[in-house]
């Protein structure tokens, strides 16, 4: 008897001793974003989908402010802190990680081939030669408004300038605030104002190339009337808006104090969780009706490995994850507002989704002017153009001066090939 519970008991052991093992064992990878407003649903929904086919393979989702994010990166991979996993933003900031060492190619990796090379673009070498981050998503520019005012006042989403400007009046004459926008975070006055209506003003990515052939200049009329528009906007604000951070436009809009939001497709998510009204969106109107239809639809995120993880084997079978059906599904629908840039089929759950994904089919694309090739140099464009913003949007500079800033910026350093 003695010897069976013996038995009983050193077996007993050795199991408890291979489970403990086996915890020993489990890898986790931690990944850098900016998006810190997708925690919770990288919490309670991404992460236990992975882990739940992955045994040994637990994630850590340790996301950054968005302003923050590329420094603190920077500084993260120069001091071999960096976590295994890279939210990639398009272009420059994540090929400047590549070209020193920081981002291993993914050329090689299982499931690449189903991102078509327009896709891979935005993370891919000038030659074309090398994919350093798999593509992941596109957001798209526009207006997001609370239906409730809008019926209460009997309103319509406008479709073009004069009529969006006639309807800021009538919101404005009803006591309310027309438009959620603030200028504190530099940022938030480029990408949801001057970017989000610049398009129909250049005329999409042909306008956008032209800068970098130096063909245009940001002095052109386009990109100056664009920064004309966004100063229109100044009389529509909240009281204080100089001092309202991005996080302040969201809770204006959501605690519903203001009608409309410029906003970008990523914030669907947050606004459906927290606000208590139903949402409507319309793209930026046009100059005169009949006038083709630009938005901004940026090739906004990819995901890489840090090339020097301590865990390569794992990241890799988690961007082979990334670049599966089964990823761009739940991402999608997980994240309404980030559209797949993979070729599986993806059938939208969201209907606000639904709508920004419909004016891809009516409207040409553009992505953000400085993020390819025109902020690689000192001074940086992209943040002149955040800069320059602001001070629009705040009447401290006129659109003029704007253009003519960004351009100087531009001119300290580039030299378009040929030129």
């Amino acid at each position: 008897m003695n010897t069976i519970l013996s038995r009983v008991l050193m077996t007993g052991a050795a199991l408890a001793g291979l489970a403990g093992a086996a915890q020993a064992a489990d890898v986790t990878l931690t990944i850098e974003s900016w998006r810190n407003d997708d925690l919770k649903i990288w919490q309670d929904k991404i992460i236990p989908a992975f882990e739940s086919t992955h045994p040994g393979i637990k994630l850590n989702f340790a996301p950054s402010a968005p302003t923050e994010y590329n420094a603190a990166l920077n500084a993260k991979m120069e001091g071999g802190v960096a976590g295994d996993i890279v939210a990639c933003r398009a272009f420059d900031a994540s090929l400047a990680l590549f070209q020193k060492g920081h981002l291993a190619s993914v050329n090689d990796l299982k499931g690449i081939d189903a991102f078509p090379e327009a896709s891979r673009t935005a993370w891919s070498t000038d030659d074309g030669k090398t994919t350093y981050c798999v593509p992941v998503g596109s957001v798209i520019g526009g207006f997001i408004y609370n239906k409730s005012i809008f019926d209460k006042l009997g309103l319509t989403p406008p479709q073009t300038e004069a009529e969006f400007f006639a309807l800021l009046d009538k919101i404005k004459a009803a006591g309310e605030i027309p438009l959620s926008i603030g200028s504190a975070d530099q940022w938030e006055a480029a990408t949801m104002g001057f970017q989000n209506i610049g398009p129909n003003h250049w005329q999409g990515d042909p306008g956008r190339k032209a800068l970098i052939a130096g063909t245009a200049k940001f002095t052109d009329p386009p990109y100056v009337a664009a920064w004309a528009e966004l100063a229109k906007w100044k009389p529509y604000l909240a009281d204080g808006y100089e001092a309202q951070s991005y996080p302040d436009s969201q809770n204006l809009f959501t605690l519903g104090r203001a009608a409309i939001y410029p906003a970008g497709s990523w914030e669907i998510p947050l606004f459906e969780a927290q606000a208590e009204f139903p949402l409507g969106a319309f793209p930026p109107p046009v100059a005169k009706a009949g006038d083709p239809c630009f938005i901004s639809n940026h090739t906004d995120l990819g995901f890489g490995m840090n090339a020097h993880s301590k865990h390569p084997e794992a990241a890799r079978a988690f961007l082979e994850w990334v670049a599966s059906a089964e990823f761009a599904t739940l991402y999608t629908n997980a994240l309404p507002g980030f559209f797949t840039l993979s070729t599986h089929k993806v059938e939208l759950k969201d209907p606000l989704a639904a709508e920004f994904q419909s004016w891809k089919d009516k409207c040409g694309g553009n992505i953000r002017l400085a993020h390819q090739i025109l902020s690689r140099g000192k001074p940086n464009v992209d943040q002149a153009i955040w800069n320059v913003s602001a001070q629009v949007l705040n009447g401290s500079m006129t659109a003029e001066q704007a253009a003519a800033k960004v351009q100087e910026t531009l001119d300290a350093w580039y030299k378009p090939l040929g030129k």
